[in-house]
């Protein structure tokens, strides 16, 4: 085992408890602030999983899964945003 595999066996579990740190803080956040914060970083730390698993299994159709749910994220964290703060999320 060279030592890319074993930093990859090493982010990929990291990430993976980040994921599931991030949807307790989705499921049982106390305020829809803290809900919002946890979706969004949950969009991120699956980014990152992507990413990580295209590099172990050495395709590139994760790298564009990765930048289209990234794409998502950012919209769907926006959205939310404009809803919170004016109740509208469409002018």
């Amino acid at each position: 085992m060279n030592i890319l595999e074993m930093a990859l066996n090493i982010g990929i579990a990291a990430v993976a408890v980040a994921i599931l740190l991030c949807t307790w803080r989705l499921v049982g956040g106390p305020t829809l602030t803290d809900r919002i914060l946890a979706l969004d970083t949950l969009y991120l730390s699956v980014v990152a999983l992507v990413v990580m698993l295209g590099l172990r299994w050495q395709t590139s159709l994760l790298f564009e899964a990765a930048l289209i749910i990234a794409m998502l994220g950012f919209a769907g964290t926006v959205a939310l945003a404009r809803y919170l703060s004016r109740g509208d999320v469409v002018e």
